[in-house]
């Protein structure tokens, strides 16, 4: 999949202790890094969320209606995570508060010192330099993003009605090392086969400590949850 987080390599038992301490040595610097942007990320004045989900989960459309709803009570900024293109990057500059994109250029999650980088150009943007909340929006992938911290405060992940109620099961790690579980487009729950109940169970036996909600930001349900969660972090 991506050559930084060694995921691409194939299992060769007789190299096994090399691709082990490739690994560690990936990620042991990956922390280093991390801790530096969260020291970054405090002296500018803001709490930093992550954002992970698989592609389509609403992730950008969350943003958007957040910005819509809060730019009065908070200064926000996005990075933006994808493998290509900054058309998202482009819809939340349209709501009118600073954001970077950043590409991958293939790799599947973003790093801690892409995020460094990030934070530097972030902060020559207007306003980007004095922010309540940044929020990082990472590439659309379950699997890799779990492993990478990025130096921020909360994570939050999201599960979308469509793509249905396995996905704590099938992706533990994105559950247990985060903060928050959105279940997001509720708007469609008539049209698809989704245990709201049973999904929320499945993840809270993984991490009891999760908030777990759900809400459509098409249609507003449940979204006054999630802005009084950001209303409450910001204010700690």
């Amino acid at each position: 999949m991506c050559d930084s987080c060694g995921c691409d390599l194939t299992p060769d038992h007789s190299h096994d202790s090399k691709v082990i301490d490739v690994h560690q040595s990936l990620l042991a610097a990956n922390t280093a890094m991390a801790e530096k942007n969260r020291v970054h990320i405090e002296k500018m004045g803001a709490v930093a969320i992550n954002m992970i989900s698989s592609p389509g989960s609403g992730k950008t459309t969350l943003l958007e209606k957040t910005i819509e709803a809060m730019k009065d009570r908070l200064r926000i900024g996005v990075i933006e995570g994808d493998i290509e293109t900054d058309r998202d990057a482009a819809r939340i500059r349209a709501k009118g508060v600073p954001v970077i994109q950043l590409t991958t250029g293939g790799a599947c999650h973003l790093d801690a010192a892409q995020i460094h980088k990030g934070l530097h150009l972030l902060e020559k943007e207007p306003g980007g330099d004095q922010l309540d909340l940044l929020v990082i929006e990472n590439v659309g992938n379950l699997v890799c993003p779990a492993t990478f911290d990025l130096g921020e405060h909360h994570r939050v992940v999201l599960v979308s009605v469509p793509e249905g109620p396995d996905k704590p099961a099938k992706y533990p790690k994105a559950f247990i090392s985060s903060q928050v579980f959105i279940i997001s487009k509720t708007d469609l729950l008539p049209y698809f086969d989704f245990p709201v109940e049973e999904a929320k169970a499945e993840a809270l036996q993984l991490n009891p400590n999760l908030l777990v909600m759900d809400l459509s930001a098409t249609s507003g349900e449940g979204f006054e949850q999630w802005l009084d969660y950001l209303t409450t972090i910001c204010q700690k």
